[in-house]
């Protein structure tokens, strides 16, 4: 008896990691396609033809097509596909517990970084697909009007918690500096436009932030 509670329950395992599996290799496809072809072009037969699956297990995964780039970008945004908020993983975490403030933005900065590496092609498909899909305009905005805006207030916050900021900054002011100086937009000037390497951008966002931001 035991051992057949056994096997179930190593059955049961083997069947989660197998469905995550398949999401992962759904995601990843996704991914490529939108990267290569654009958000309009690529159809979710195309998604599913390439990763191996049912049109059907897509639908019933993310709904539409739109939830497959929603979650394309969560996994983006957050490095892995792990069911942790943002602001919660250990990268945000470190920027929370550091006690000093230039630590702190050094952290920042350098976790930033890595995440706009990986997002900001994501983010320009994002925002063409923006000018003529209607949803993809809402996912935009929910994206980055409500939910980057609301994280860089949080840092803001974390960074406000260990001194005063320059000339008696409000946080609410600190956390729009944040968020329009650590933006894909300022990141693809920069990085794309002027042929900046990811460390030299890393560093001109440290030490502007030190400077906007700090005493």
């Amino acid at each position: 008896m035991a051992e057949g509670v056994k096997r179930r329950s190593y059955d049961s395992s083997r069947r989660r990691e197998a469905a995550r599996s398949r999401r992962r290799r759904i995601l990843q496809v996704a991914a490529e396609l939108f990267l290569a072809d654009g958000y309009p072009r690529t159809t979710v037969a195309a998604i599913a033809q390439r990763a191996e699956v049912s049109e059907d297990l897509i639908f019933t995964l993310f709904g539409s097509k739109r939830g497959v780039l929603k979650e394309v970008m969560d996994v983006a945004i957050g490095g892995d596909d792990e069911d942790i908020p943002l602001l919660e993983r250990e990268g945000p975490q470190a920027v929370r517990a550091a006690t000093d403030q230039r630590e702190q933005l050094r952290l920042f900065t350098a976790g930033m970084t890595s995440q706009l590496d990986r997002v900001r092609p994501l983010n320009d498909l994002i925002r063409s697909a923006a000018a003529v899909e209607p949803e993809i305009a809402a996912l935009q905005d929910d994206l980055h009007l409500r939910q980057r805006r609301q994280a860089m207030r949080m840092v803001a916050t974390w960074v406000a918690a260990n001194g005063p900021l320059r000339d008696g900054m409000s946080v609410e002011r600190a956390g729009s500096i944040l968020w329009t100086l650590a933006s894909p937009e300022v990141h693809r000037m920069l990085t794309v436009h002027s042929g900046w390497s990811s460390q030299r951008y890393q560093d001109w966002l440290r030490d502007t932030l030190t400077v906007s931001l700090l005493r």
